[in-house]
């Protein structure tokens, strides 16, 4: 059968269409790699250097434990610091820390007089609070306190006098609260008065030196954790040279071969959070039969607080984090220097 010219150049474009059809199909094929495959792969990989750290870390123990205990007792030394502080404020909780003026009034004061007295200071716009301590009632608290109950039943009258404590309503201003001590100096009743206000400044100043002291130490510690991380993973490292060079030869970046040295980090550091969190429990733990027998010899039940479990969450965190911050700055250093030959 014969085609018209027209109709044979379309037939011949046709079959060379199929035949270059057939030609791509049996050759490479062109294939793009979607987001969601490289999210997958990103997160295979991931998990795989997460097992594999875990596996060198616990391949071997000795020098790992070591490692990690030298971390936890850096941490420790300010994290113990810092419970101190906590346990100190704890102790001192039953004064709330505001200053307090003591009003010691004359022996021969009648209790009507005491009493129309501490009623017209309770008027006072300059006074919170006023508590009458009455001459029985602080000798009994004395008794209480100091053990001498015989010694001053055998006395023929109360020595003590009466007093009234007064609140200060405003407690930051100094020149107010020395004003409000010389009226009441210059009362009729009044014996002497006590203002405490120096205490209560020694009292801040310790406590803020005792914080600025624990952050200063728990900084410089803190930079020698990321020291010992470095150190550690640079050994690593050159241990793996050659591995490195090989990965580096087919084609890995520097964030590939970087990963499986962030998670050795992330394993030191959690590692020793958690041991300086069992040093701090077995200090508390070692501490609170003493502290309770000392406060039962003051008629206190005062406790030691131990670290709960912010102080765990706070203390691996932030060892995880300087474990990974330390490692990474190694890393980053040490292959960029590694180059196939």
């Amino acid at each position: 059968m014969k085609y018209s010219q027209p109709r044979a150049a379309q037939i011949q474009r046709r079959n060379k269409a199929a035949t270059e059809k057939r030609t791509r199909g049996s050759g490479a094929v062109v294939a793009r790699t979607g987001f969601g495959d490289l999210w997958r792969s990103w997160l295979c990989h991931h998990r795989e250097m997460a097992v594999e750290s875990l596996r060198r870390f616990f391949a071997t123990p000795m020098a790992s434990t070591l490692t990690a205990l030298v971390i936890a007792i850096a941490l420790a030394l300010p994290a113990a610091l810092q419970l101190g502080l906590l346990n100190f404020q704890r102790a001192v909780a039953g004064w709330d820390g505001q200053p307090q003026i003591s009003v010691f009034l004359h022996k021969g004061a009648k209790e009507e007089a005491v009493r129309s007295y501490a009623e017209k200071l309770r008027e006072s716009p300059a006074v919170a609070e006023v508590t009458y301590i009455s001459p029985e009632a602080a000798l009994a608290e004395f008794e209480r306190g100091s053990g001498f109950g015989e010694v001053l039943a055998g006395l023929d009258a109360n020595p003590l006098p009466a007093v009234l404590l007064l609140r200060p309503r405003d407690i930051q201003n100094s020149d107010k609260l020395r004003a409000l001590v010389e009226t009441l100096s210059a009362q009729a009743l009044t014996d002497s008065v006590v203002l405490d206000l120096a205490w209560v400044q020694r009292l801040t100043q310790l406590t803020q030196l005792g914080q600025r002291l624990s952050a200063g130490l728990a900084v410089l510690l803190s930079l020698g954790v990321m020291l010992i991380v470095i150190n550690t993973i640079r050994l690593h490292i050159e241990n793996r040279r050659e591995e490195i060079r090989v990965v580096k030869l087919v084609g890995g970046t520097n964030a590939f071969v970087r990963r499986p040295f962030l998670y050795s980090g992330l394993c030191y550091g959690l590692a020793g959070g958690l041991l300086a969190w069992l040093l701090l429990l077995t200090g508390v733990l070692l501490l609170s039969g003493p502290v309770a027998g000392l406060a039962s010899s003051y008629d206190s039940i005062y406790t030691l607080a131990g670290p709960g479990l912010s102080y765990l969450l706070g203390l691996t965190a932030g060892a995880a984090l300087l474990g990974l911050l330390g490692a990474w700055l190694a890393a980053s250093r040490h292959i960029r220097a590694i180059e196939p030959c």
